[in-house]
């Protein structure tokens, strides 16, 4: 239950506009994916997640590998800057390793 209000109390703060989106992460007990949003137009601007990737390694490898190709994916859409969202999930592990990869890819934020 306290992470339904972190997670609100997280994106009440954040709004993606078309100059700064969002970048939205989230991970399940199998999955990740992460989301470049325009919350002004209500679109989703790049994607990218485990699901159907034959990704191996653990889920910490796993976050990196989203984190560079949702910047990858993001650079294309010529997105330069977001604004990090980390829903109900602390910055920490797996949130930190995906966060660095998309820095060192190019992604600021």
């Amino acid at each position: 239950m306290k992470s339904v209000f972190r997670a609100k109390r997280t994106r009440a703060k954040i709004h993606g506009t078309a100059d700064r989106p969002r970048l939205s992460v989230h991970f399940s007990n199998l999955h990740i994916t992460a989301q470049v949003i325009d919350d002004d137009k209500k679109v989703t601007i790049a994607y990218a997640t485990t699901v159907g990737n034959k990704m191996t390694g653990t889920k910490t490898e796993k976050a990196a590998k989203i984190g560079e190709e949702i910047a990858k994916k993001a650079k294309a859409a010529k997105v330069k800057k977001v604004v990090f969202d980390r829903g109900s999930k602390l910055y920490a592990g797996r949130m930190k390793a995906l966060a660095d990869a998309a820095r060192k890819e190019g992604l600021e934020f």
